[in-house]
């Protein structure tokens, strides 16, 4: 009993129907040979395995039946008959190879034999395969007959390089480019296949084997005769498919990618362990681990993806991606696909595999939304201080400022303010003096609760002294309490102030994108407003500023600005000989002369410090080291000494020899 045909033999298509994946190539075809259109020269290119030779050959059936013009071959006529799948083939239909025969010899043989007419059928057509292969010499030599052939001639060209067919034999034919066949249309056929063949095919396994053929009808049909093979009782299982063709095991990795979401790094390199004590590819594991971060992308990304029909998986595996993928987000899975497609460069000609595969898990466990960890920390930076500018973790500190800059609410307790107010009129002048230069009291402390407490409260924790209530109710009357500086902006807003504070933070990292530009910056340029959206940076003469723009360092600016703060400014440059190039960094704008601290309110002053105002200390006279110096003083740098006496003198040195060198 002789053994069968190959799948892709027994089940090759005999009618343009039966072509799958290649509609826009069959349907034309059909409608050209019903009209009777047909022209003198094909030209057919795609990937291996897509129907070409397949498609060559029907259309040449489609000639030569004796029914023509028909779209389909009959099937029934002799014709149909010889070149039928299994047929002995025809006379007048000649496929050549052209890897064998693609010299200047063979093209004139051919040339020769051409002229002569079919014998048993309507057209003779020439199907030249791998039709590249023909030398540029072969192909001028039958130029002259592709481009005026005999009216009984046909010629179909079929190649998977169509760019290395001359150009003046494209430009013959009509061109009809074939693609590879979709995932879910070849399952579709894979299944049709199984059932003809009466054999089971499990419904996990039919992906592996789609995969495994990479969309060529010819490869798939190859690795799904070789699953038949070798397929038991049960039919082709997920166990088998996996064995056979190399693939990781789901389980492994649910595993890894479970264990990647929880940062478990024992777990990651004990499934690399098990990858390499079992004798996989280590390869073949990244590829597998990309196509299931590439399943995982796709549905955090689209979470009905799988009633779209975007991702054809079983039923229990679809379940397991929504769970995996709820665990990452959407920025993680995309960094590690990122790792991983890197990785799988690395791996070509790679002498170590499993360390470039261990170096490709620890770069994923490495916590980041971006390829590096110094990306991830520039970005954690940005939002935290983000946050602070924004206010959305004050810290207790910041919290009690805008409480400070109110003036305190005092309750009314037993003092009489009354009768504090005639003794700051009858004090005599001398006193108003230290009252000015007391350094001013504190804010008024929190209590628990949440309440200011005055002075007066405390007063009943210890007795103050007349003065000091003198004192700090003259400064409570008459100095007005202070106003913050600079409004508070609202939350989300920078402010000049944030530039300012923030500006050495953006000068590191001007320095780190170009040197230069952090150079003329740091020396010459000082932040000096904000409008909306435009920066403007003042620099001490027109020469830096032009420098500033013929080198596009605003460029670099602006990525620095995005990098710390966030937001995308323009940035305008102006001269201002007053600028400050350092003076950046300050909350608020420097002034020439800064005004003293203002007078603090509540607080007495203690009697010390009293005692010191009105009795100043003057301090000691330093000592001049040349006040005893006189004109008859002799001049050292002009005193001439023996360097031997100087010696002898102050070190007590004594001339051993004198050694003359002519």
């Amino acid at each position: 009993m002789d053994a069968p045909l190959a799948l892709y033999r027994r089940y090759r298509p005999e009618t343009f129907a039966e072509v799958i994946g290649q509609d826009h190539v069959t349907e034309p075809l059909r409608h050209a040979l019903a009209a009777n259109r047909v022209n003198h020269a094909y030209l057919f290119s795609g990937p291996r395995g897509c129907g070409k030779t397949t498609s060559a050959r029907i259309l040449a059936r489609a000639l030569n039946c004796e029914k023509a013009p028909i779209a389909d071959p009959c099937g029934e006529c002799q014709s149909c008959r010889d070149l039928a799948r299994g047929g002995p083939g025809s006379i007048d239909v000649i496929e050549i190879d052209a890897a064998s025969h693609g010299g200047v010899d063979d093209a004139r043989d051919l040339r020769e034999r051409a002229f002569f007419a079919p014998v048993n059928s309507r057209y003779k057509v020439y199907i030249i395969d791998e039709a590249h292969m023909v030398s540029p010499q072969g192909f001028n030599a039958l130029l002259k007959l592709v481009e005026e052939p005999p009216p009984h001639l046909r010629f179909i060209f079929a190649t998977t390089e169509p760019d290395k067919v001359i150009g003046t034999i494209r430009s013959r034919t009509h061109h009809y480019p074939f693609r590879l066949v979709p995932p879910k249309t070849l399952g579709d056929y894979l299944l049709q296949l199984c059932e003809a063949e009466h054999v089971a095919l499990q419904p996990n396994a039919l992906p592996l084997v789609v995969r495994a053929g990479q969309g060529s009808v010819r490869d798939t049909l190859s690795v799904l005769d070789q699953l038949l093979g070798g397929a038991g009782p049960e039919g082709v299982t997920y166990d088998l498919a996996v064995q056979l063709l190399g693939y990781t095991p789901d389980s492994l990795l649910d595993e890894v990618v479970d264990a990647f979401a929880a940062s478990d790094g024992s777990t990651v390199f004990g499934v690399v362990d098990k990858v390499i004590e079992s004798g996989q590819d280590p390869r073949r594991f990244a590829e597998d681990l990309l196509q299931r971060l590439r399943d995982l992308v796709i549905v955090a990304a689209v979470p009905d993806a799988l009633s779209k029909g975007l991702l054809d998986v079983p039923g229990d595996r679809a379940e397991r991606l929504l769970s995996q993928a709820s665990n990452f987000g959407p920025s993680e899975l995309t960094r590690a696909a990122d790792i991983v497609n890197a990785a799988l460069i690395e791996f070509r000609g790679a002498t170590a595999p499993r360390l470039l595969l261990e170096l490709m898990c620890a770069r994923i466990l490495v916590p980041g939304s971006d390829n590096s960890a110094q990306g991830f920390q520039a970005r954690l930076d940005r939002l935290e201080r983000r946050l602070s500018i924004d206010g959305g973790a004050p810290a207790p500190a910041q919290a009690a400022v805008p409480q400070a800059s109110r003036p305190p609410v005092v309750e009314p307790v037993e003092a009489t303010p009354a009768p504090v107010a005639e003794p700051v009129a009858e004090k005599p002048a001398p006193v108003a003096a230290p009252v000015a230069e007391i350094p001013a009291p504190e804010p008024p402390v929190l209590e628990p609760g949440g309440s200011p407490t005055s002075s007066s409260s405390r007063g009943s924790e210890r007795t103050p002294d007349p003065d000091a209530q003198v004192l700090s109710t003259s400064s409570r009357t008459e100095e007005p309490a202070p106003q913050p500086a600079d409004p508070m902006p609202a939350n989300g807003t920078l402010t000049i102030a944030d530039v300012r504070r923030l500006w050495p933070e953006i000068l590191d990292k001007i320095r780190d994108l170009r040197r230069f530009a952090w150079v003329m910056l740091s020396q010459n340029a000082q932040v000096t407003g904000l409008d909306g959206s435009t920066l403007t940076i003042a620099l001490v003469n027109a020469g830096a500023r032009d420098s500033f723009i013929n080198s596009r360092s605003e460029e670099y600016v602006q990525q620095a600005l995005h990098a710390v703060l966030g937001v995308t400014w323009k940035i305008e440059a102006i001269v201002d000989p007053s600028a400050r190039p350092g003076a950046g960094s300050s909350d608020e704008p420097e002034s020439p002369d800064p005004a003293p601290a203002a007078p603090r309110k509540g607080v007495s002053a203690p009697e010390s410090v009293r005692e010191a105002l009105r009795d100043p200390v003057t301090p000691e006279t330093r000592e001049d080291p040349d006040a005893s110096a006189t004109r008859d003083d002799p001049v050292v740098d002009h005193e001439e000494i023996d360097p031997e006496d100087l010696l002898s003198r102050e070190l007590g040195a004594h001339v051993i020899d004198e050694s003359r060198h002519d």
